[in-house]
């Protein structure tokens, strides 16, 4: 496979040369790779946090266990103020 970066690319790849961390272009690329992998797991793992916390909350409304905003807010800053637990 062959890649043409642009120029704004080639230049962070010579950028990342030129302060000795990286032997080769590909290494700059693979380490790239590597973090666009890592920030993809974390973003899965994140958005499956919120897709379950959803859940909790959508079946918590289900069974009438709700509080209206202000007074889930006033909880909310007990909370930080008094941490219980």
């Amino acid at each position: 496979m062959q890649i043409v970066l642009p120029p704004e690319v080639e230049a962070l790849v010579q950028r990342q040369l030129t302060r000795g961390k990286y032997n080769s272009a590909i290494d700059v690329i693979l380490a790239a790779i590597k973090l666009l992998e890592q920030q993809q797991d974390i973003y899965q793992g994140r958005l499956q946090e919120l897709q379950q916390d959803a859940l909790i909350g959508q079946q918590a409304s289900q069974r009438g266990e709700v509080v209206d905003g202000a007074t889930a807010m006033a909880q909310i800053r007990a909370n930080l103020r008094f941490p219980t637990g």
